[in-house]
């Protein structure tokens, strides 16, 4: 997987990987990636060992093969990092999402971190790719420099509510106190040709929210979203995932543009509107796209 061939990234679904209970749930799931938790959803800390145990069992049975498996790991301060990288290096895992990302330096030092893994493992280089999670305030303006810090970055994804914390702020209905860093977090991962990851919809039982919150984060750019309970993903995945009428719009808007183009004229029109080369861009995105998920 990399920047230009990346993998479907519309559903990522966390779940703690002490549980075997979730773990086997999350199997059964429509999910296009799995979130394999050793961080935050971990406690005691001496189940941290558990949930590395039950990835490396559960992924060599190859229980998660349809799968693109991304464990969370622990951030650079934790005393726990290595251990995770370590351990969780093998067959099966697609790479690691990292939390706590502040610069792009924590990103850059996860990255020479996998570097000397992958030798020591006659791994090839560059083989686990990196989610920062997004979730301070110096990480939304840092955003850049962490797309840039890593070959191995293929996403990045907001965490909203350690963000509205370190903020001060208040995680209001309309969603106003994170409007302006989802947006930040968009920009910056289209600039950089990665995949934003708009945040978790906390209210998982609440789905006419969530509804809101997706056409937000699909007008904004978003490739996917966050999961926590698998009711989510049938709705996230009709947001994130283009509708046979938007296809078929693509399409006739490709064939316009070639017979305009053809016949020398300048300007094509279309239902009234404009076809213009940014959205002959954007069509042959939808095509792509549609593609790639029915692959």
């Amino acid at each position: 997987m990399n920047r230009e061939k990346r993998a479907i990234m519309r559903s990522l679904m966390f779940v703690p990987a002490h549980n075997d209970k979730l773990l086997i749930s999350a199997a059964k799931s429509d999910a296009d990636v799995l979130l394999l938790d050793v961080e935050d959803s971990v406690r005691p800390e001496k189940n941290k060992q558990v949930a590395r145990d039950n990835i490396v069992k559960f992924v060599g049975e190859g229980t998660f093969s349809n799968f693109n498996v991304f464990p969370r790991v622990n951030d650079r301060e934790s005393g726990q990092l290595l251990k995770d990288l370590m351990q969780l290096t093998i067959d099966g895992i697609d790479g690691f999402m990292y939390p706590k990302s502040y610069t792009g330096q924590d990103i850059y030092f996860i990255d020479k971190l996998l570097d000397t893994i992958e030798y020591e493992k006659s791994i090839k280089n560059g083989t686990f790719k990196l989610i920062p999670l997004i979730e301070t305030a110096a990480a939304v303006l840092n955003v850049q420099d962490i797309c840039r810090a890593s070959k191995r970055v293929v996403a990045i994804a907001f965490g909203c509510e350690d963000y509205v914390t370190d903020i001060e702020g208040v995680h209001d209905e309309e969603g106003k106190s994170i409007f302006v860093a989802r947006s930040l977090i968009a920009m910056a991962a289209r600039a950089n040709n990665v995949a934003p990851i708009d945040t978790v919809h906390i209210n998982v039982h609440d789905l006419i929210d969530l509804e809101k919150n997706l056409i937000i984060a699909k007008k904004l750019g978003f490739e996917g979203m966050l999961v926590l309970n698998p009711k989510e993903i049938e709705l996230v995945h009709k947001y994130f995932t283009p509708t046979k009428t938007e296809l078929n719009e693509a399409i006739e808007l490709l064939r316009l543009a070639a017979e305009y183009e053809e016949k020398g004229i300048g300007v094509a029109v279309n239902k009234g509107k404009f076809i213009g080369p940014p959205m002959v861009v954007g069509a042959k995105k939808v095509i792509k796209k549609y593609e790639n998920i029915e692959k």
